[in-house]
């Protein structure tokens, strides 16, 4: 009887260990391709101020410098998630794998919130973008990156053989413009603040996708945003949903907080502490929120993008909107 009771007590013991607050749950593992820029922000927000771990993931990391990388791990189903990818990219991946990248939020950009943007080296002579005949230049890397720039090039007025334009990694702009070793170029952010902070380079005109592309200075230009794979939405959805729950977290925080929210970019991206409180926000929204005129200024850009060839066909962007 002794030992009856004795079994019965272990087995109690055991039923309320499995019911403990404390006891550690397993977190859902998502992999995430990461491009260490500031477009990237919400990821890092999410990560460091635990929104993640509060939806019960535990996201890993890779870091993959461009849309190219991304797109290719999102279609070989090695990443998830993209932090941010290239609007464009993904749309042609989109068109070759339909539904490999499914955007759950989108990143704009303007004169106001900075990304893509002309800069030039001190001592060269350009005030315009017009100005950049002759020079030697360097472009973010990427098909969608480069075509743009020249797009907005012959915007300005300059036609190919009136520059040179190179893609170059993104981790080699700063030190690029410092060694003198090109005039100018298409570059993004931190760097352009990079640059700018440290002397060796000034801003000839930011938000040019809005003005030259879209044909508004006022226009979101959401040339990047945080995209899905169809395989984790359809495969993991209650984890796809968390996830995104997580990011619309991270999203509201820097809209309210963005002072605070900057300081996450110093130890995620190239941003040294003494440039942080200088580099601009983006326009930050989960698709579900967007409204019609902003989902047709995207359209717009995605016409764009086949009207340059990064696109090969012509996309209806409601297609690829993951709304949470």
């Amino acid at each position: 009887m002794k030992s009856l009771k004795l079994t019965i007590c272990a087995a109690a013991v055991m039923v309320l260990g499995a019911f403990t607050p404390d006891r550690a749950v397993a977190q859902d593992k998502v992999s995430v391709g990461v491009f260490p820029i500031s477009s990237s922000l919400p990821y890092f927000v999410a990560l460091e101020r635990g929104f993640f771990k509060e939806q019960n993931i535990e996201p890993e990391t890779t870091r993959l410098m461009g849309g190219p990388p991304n797109v290719a791990a999102m279609m070989t189903n090695q990443i998830e998630v993209a932090a941010v990818l290239v609007t464009l990219e993904g749309l042609n991946a989109d068109v070759k794998k339909p539904g490999v990248a499914m955007y759950i939020g989108m990143h704009s950009q303007t004169k106001v919130w900075k990304m893509e943007q002309f800069v030039v080296r001190n001592g060269f002579k350009a005030e315009t973008i017009a100005d950049l005949k002759g020079a030697k230049l360097m472009s973010a890397p990427g098909p969608a990156n480069l075509n743009t720039a020249k797009a907005i090039l012959a915007k300005n007025g300059l036609k190919e053989g009136d520059y040179t334009i190179d893609q170059l990694d993104m981790g080699q702009h700063v030190n690029a413009m410092t060694a003198g070793t090109f005039d100018g170029g298409y570059t993004l952010e931190p760097s352009a603040s990079m640059m700018i902070k440290s002397g060796v380079a000034r801003s000839l005109e930011a938000g040019v996708i809005s003005k030259y592309i879209l044909g508004d200075e006022a226009a979101n230009a959401y040339a990047a945003g945080c995209a899905m794979t169809s395989d984790f939405i359809q495969k993991r959805p209650d984890v796809a949903k968390r996830f995104a729950a997580a990011w619309r977290k991270a999203i509201d925080y820097i809209n309210a907080n963005p002072e605070e929210a900057r300081k996450y970019l110093a130890k995620n991206t190239f941003t040294p502490d003494n440039v942080v409180d200088t580099v601009p926000m983006l326009g930050y929204i989960m698709v579900g929120d967007m409204t019609p005129k902003q989902v047709g200024e995207l359209q717009k850009f995605a016409d764009f993008g086949n009207s340059i060839g990064v696109v090969p066909e012509k996309l209806d962007v409601t297609k690829i909107l993951q709304k949470y």
